[in-house]
């Protein structure tokens, strides 16, 4: 459902153990090691088409309200829909990507009544989905399965005018049709994440993928990407499922975990309280940190879906689906893999490097005879800029290997680094008119040896082995060499004279 939906249920009558009633729970209160979290993910993806599912009115982000419309966007008498073909393609794209089948699907009509959805029902799919049976692999290796995913139309935006932004306390509100009929697809997780650090890792993995197949843009932060959060309890050790509560459009990943953290602690908190879980759909509000009543769940029974008279069903059939599977990207998994194996490194740098779409960049590097590790670590910290994957990696190659020769500090790099991606060039050239300079070692001995003697008690703090100690000796040395000095070099001078 949409954001104006959730916003007209808020009318629904919350309960005496609703988040409004109970403290917030914190760590100092609630105890749950002694309970397993089930969480279960709706993540509702908008497709990268140019039009509509079923029309040719145009999706663009950020246009004047009620401009990408049309008859059927309207639910106008007499329009009739039309399927998107690249949605279909879209579609099948992230099923094969994600492990599903791929299969004969039907559009029903899913009816509900909310200002935002013009016809009174959504054009769905409901017990014949596209892509079933799937999974995914997150970087940590564990497996999440993936019980369906279906094409579904999206609905409109309703902006509630007051203090509040919501519906209690406006003074009126307003319909923007715009989002109304854009392709969707609803991707469901089976119950198999346990901890608000899997389901973060879930979506971010899950995002990544819908990028890499050209599937959907991903950013949670414009509405192109949602996530429906199913949270329940358990104790540690059972195998029955505990009564789950569904939060609605949370729409980045920090607010995902905070509100799984939360919902968890609630439902222990009242369940230990002796009262009940009632199953219901939530809302999570960021400025209170906590989870609030909107409606008692619906059941599937509850929107009385049945065929769409208006569609035949969609089989993409065996020719088109293996012709999509030849053209699929290496996804994000096997570029990590090759990543690991050509740095050796692994663990959260490579998955930042992929996920930026700089492992192409460190793999040609590394071919073009950069150190792989200093490849990956700057990569990884120093190359953070949208424009870093345009950098000429022969370019890259030599500033690491001015590096490892020790032309160039670790900060001077750095600063290197930045300007090549700002700016292009030649490494040397950039350097030399800059003003780095290899320092002399004998000159770097001297600073060293001058510091030692001005500070006897960090000096002797170091000589007992207080490693902090050495920071402040490389901080002391880059403030006297304006950051010339490679720090490593510092370190090993530190080392030296410990004896």
């Amino acid at each position: 459902m949409s954001d104006a939906q959730t916003s007209t249920a808020e009318t629904a009558t919350t309960s005496p153990t609703d988040a409004t009633t109970i403290p917030a729970p914190s760590s100092t209160t609630v105890d749950l090691s002694t309970w397993e979290i089930v969480i279960g993910l709706e993540v509702h993806a908008e497709l990268a088409t140019a039009t509509k599912l079923f029309s040719a009115a145009p999706q663009l982000f950020g246009a004047a309200p009620n401009t990408n419309i049309d008859p059927l966007t309207l639910g106008l008498p007499g329009s009739l829909p039309v399927l998107n073909e690249q949605a279909v393609e879209l579609a099948i794209r992230v099923g094969l990507a994600l492990n599903c089948t791929v299969q004969r699907s039907v559009f029903a009509r899913k009816n509900y009544f909310y200002p935002d959805l013009p016809k009174d029902y959504q054009i769905s799919q409901y017990d014949q989905p596209i892509d079933i049976d799937g999974w995914l692999e997150l970087p940590s290796g564990k497996h999440v399965g993936i019980e369906r995913a279906h094409l579904e139309e999206d609905t409109g935006k309703s902006t509630h005018a007051g203090d509040t932004g919501r519906l209690q306390g406006a003074s009126s509100s307003l319909v923007d049709y715009n989002r109304a009929g854009v392709p969707l697809l609803e991707i469901v997780s089976r119950p198999d994440l346990r901890d608000a650090d899997q389901a973060r890792a879930y979506v971010s993995e899950l995002r990544s993928i819908l990028v890499a197949v050209g599937a959907s843009d991903g950013k949670m932060e414009e509405g192109s990407m949602r996530v429906d959060c199913n949270v329940s309890v358990r104790p540690q050790g059972s195998d029955t499922l505990g009564t789950r509560c569904e939060i609605k459009n949370v729409n980045s990943l920090r607010s995902l975990g905070r509100a799984v953290d939360y919902e968890a602690a609630r439902q222990v908190d009242l369940i230990e309280g002796g009262g009940t879980v009632r199953q219901e759909t939530r809302h999570w509000n960021e400025n209170d940190g906590r989870t609030h009543t909107l409606r008692v769940k619906e059941e599937a029974d509850d929107y009385r879906y049945f065929t769409d008279p208006d569609l035949v069903p969609c089989d993409p059939g065996d020719e088109w689906i293996e012709r999509v599977r030849a053209e699929l990207p290496v996804l994000p998994a096997a570029r990590r893999a090759r990543l690991v194996g050509a740095t050796g490194g692994g663990g959260e740098g490579v998955a930042i490097v992929v996920e930026r779409g700089l492992d192409g960049l460190v793999l040609a590097a590394i071919e073009a005879g950069a150190d792989a590790g200093r490849a990956l670590t700057h990569a990884e910290h120093n190359l953070s800029d949208e424009r870093s994957a345009e950098l000429d990696p022969s370019a890259f190659a030599k500033l690491v290997g001015m590096e490892i020769d020790g032309k160039l500090s670790a900060t001077q790099a750095k600063t290197v680094l930045a300007t090549l991606v700002a700016e292009g060039g030649d490494p040397a050239e950039v350097a030399a008119a800059a003003g780095f300079e290899a320092m002399d070692t004998s000159e770097l001995e001297g600073i060293v040896d001058g510091l030692i003697e001005a500070n006897p008690a960090e000096w002797a703090r170091f000589c007992d082995g207080d490693q902090k100690v050495t920071g402040f000796f490389v901080g002391q040395v880059m403030r006297a060499t304006k950051g010339q000095a490679d720090g490593k070099v510092v370190t090993q001078l530190l080392n030296a004279r410990m004896g």
